[in-house]
Parts: structure tokens; C-alpha cells; sequence
């Protein structure tokens, strides 16, 4: 009898586990795109401004080339300075070399002291153009610093860009976005979300081109359509209000899912510094090494981004952002 309960009962508590986990508000848009609108035609030009800047004006962008990762740096701080943000930076030293994150604040008019930070890095691993990764997160980032330019949020909003992301600094000291997590920690900031856009331009629609770990495959689409909202146990109320509210404004499929953060890839960017100092944070990408064959290659270049579809998935998050931080 009590093998018979634990044959039965042991699948259907991890099958509620992952339910509870993996289902989300809304239902995702329809693979069978519709035309883009004016708003996203124009957008994709810009994205695709950006990441052509980055992945091929200036390139691999690390403190191993560390003029070419300062040239990112000050064209990036050139670039939010002329929407008219104040920048701020962040500088501390990594290999002997002097690197910073940079900061954008829109800040907020009733409840400035709540903070929704919009991040991305913007360093590429070693031998690797760093188009998709990260070139399109962060091209996302100041895109959205852009629209919000001329509006005025309840909450602050923190546009972000971090240095050293890429191994060999992930997930030790030099990591620019543990630096950003634990100063806002120190000062007793209210981060109340923190977005990380991570390899977000790569799609396609060829069946079994999406992979994931195990048993995920079990829940999610097999082809590699769509962009995922990715949080630990922790941040679940957060991934789930970020994809309904995606899901009302975009035009692309989403999905989404809450799980426990030392699964394999969950923690892979910048939300995992926040995570590490108690942080709401949301992971949004394309699944990068699940999906994206050139992740970490020489073959990371513009041509392999998506920007139209990016251009959509900016549109969504623009209404996230709205509907957490207000405006």
C-alpha cells in the first residue's frame, strides 16, 4: 500500500511542482506573425544600428581588448547622454584594467525610492563579435532608454549596462553587475524588479531547433519561436506579472517560468547578481546555448540577428516596464 502511494503520489506532487512553476497568465501570440507597424519598422532600423556599432565596428569587447571595450563604453554613454539622460558610472579595476558599468536614471515622481532596474552587459567572451551576446540586450536597453525619454515613471527607472559578464568573470568578484547589486544593497535601495535582456535576437521556426534541460522539454514548444521570461522560485510572482502584461502588448509568442535557480541556465546573466543579494529578477532571452548555435563563437554576428523580431519583443517589455514602474 504505501509503495502504491508512492509510486502514485511522488509523479503527481513533481508533476503539480513543475504546473505550478512552468504555467503562466495569458495566452502566447500566434507563431504566424503579423506585419510589422510603423513603431517596429522603425525600431528594428535601430536596434540594427546599434548591434552593427558593437558586434562589427568595434567587435570582441573584453578587458583582454580593453580599448575596444572602452569604445563600447563611450559610445554607449554618448548615446544615452544625447536622449538626455545625466550618466553615472561605476568604475572599478578587473585585470588591471579600469572598467565601469554605466547607469541611465529616469527618476520616479511618487515613489521614487522603489527602483526597476532595465540591464543588459555589454562585454563579449574572448574571440567572440558578441552580436546576439549581448549585442542585442543591449542594443534593447537603450532603445527602451529612448522611448522613455520624455515620460515620467511613479517609480525610478534604472537603465543599466554592465561590464564583465562574460566567464572568466561570471559569478566571481570582477562581475560588473555584482558590483551594481551589492552597492544598491549597501545603500538600502528598494529594487523592487530587475530585468536582465540576454541573447535576445535569434528565432526560427524549424521543428526541434528549441532545447532545454530536463524535463522541461515536456512543457515548452519545440521550436525555437518565441522569448522566454526566465526567474527563480523567489521571483515568480514577478516572471508571471511581466508575462501576462507581455502578453497583452506583443506581437510575438512568450512563455515563461519560475524555477529553482541552480538549474542548468537559469542563472546565466546579470539577474543572477541581483538574486545572490536578496533582488526580484527576470531573466529575458531567446534560451541563448539552447537555441542559438553561434553562442560563443566567432560566428556571433549582426547577420544572425533577428531585429524585426527583436523590435516586437522591445515593444512588449516597453509595456512591462509601464505596467511596474508606472507612466
Amino acid at each position: 500500500f504505501r509503495a502504491g502511494l508512492i509510486a502514485v503520489g511522488l509523479p503527481a506532487l513533481l508533476g503539480g511542482a513543475l504546473w505550478w512553476m512552468t504555467t503562466m497568465p495569458g495566452r502566447p501570440a500566434d507563431p504566424e506573425l503579423p506585419p510589422l507597424t510603423q513603431v517596429e519598422r522603425e525600431l528594428e532600423g535601430r536596434l540594427r544600428g546599434h548591434v552593427e556599432v558593437l558586434a562589427g565596428d568595434i567587435g570582441e569587447r573584453n578587458v583582454f581588448r580593453p580599448d575596444r571595450l572602452e569604445q563600447a563604453a563611450r559610445h554607449l554613454e554618448k548615446t544615452l547622454e544625447s536622449f538626455g539622460y545625466p550618466l553615472r558610472d561605476q568604475r572599478f579595476e578587473s585585470q588591471g584594467v579600469e572598467v565601469r558599468n554605466l547607469e541611465a536614471e529616469a527618476t520616479g515622481r511618487s515613489r521614487p525610492e522603489e527602483v526597476v532596474v532595465v540591464g543588459a552587459h555589454y562585454d563579449s567572451v574572448v574571440g567572440c563579435p558578441g552580436a546576439n551576446d549581448n549585442g542585442s540586450g543591449v542594443a534593447a536597453v537603450v532603445e527602451l532608454a529612448r522611448r522613455w525619454r520624455e515620460r515620467e515613471p511613479a517609480r525610478t527607472i534604472r537603465f543599466v549596462l554592465f561590464v564583465n559578464e562574460e566567464p572568466p568573470f561570471f559569478q566571481t568578484g570582477d562581475m560588473g553587475s555584482l558590483h551594481y547589486a551589492r552597492r544598491s544593497k549597501e545603500r538600502g535601495e528598494q529594487v523592487v524588479a530587475m530585468f536582465s535582456l540576454e541573447t535576445m535576437g535569434y528565432f526560427t521556426d524549424e521543428e526541434g531547433s528549441q532545447q532545454y534541460p530536463f524535463p522541461f522539454s515536456l512543457f515548452y514548444p519545440s521550436r525555437g519561436n518565441f522569448i522566454a521570461f526566465v526567474g527563480n522560485v523567489p521571483s515568480r510572482r514577478l516572471v508571471r506579472r511581466s508575462v501576462a502584461t507581455f502578453r497583452r502588448h506583443a506581437s510575438i509568442p512568450s512563455e515563461g517560468a519560475a524555477v529553482p535557480g541552480g538549474i542548468t541556465g537559469v542563472g546565466w546573466s546579470d539577474h543572477w547578481a541581483f538574486w545572490e543579494h536578496g533582488y526580484p529578477g527576470v531573466m529575458v532571452t531567446d534560451t541563448a546555448p539552447f537555441r542559438y548555435a553561434e553562442y560563443h563563437t566567432p560566428g556571433d554576428t549582426p547577420d544572425r540577428v533577428r531585429f524585426g523580431h527583436l523590435a516586437r519583443v522591445v515593444i512588449g517589455l516597453e509595456a512591462v516596464v509601464a505596467d511596474l514602474a508606472g507612466g
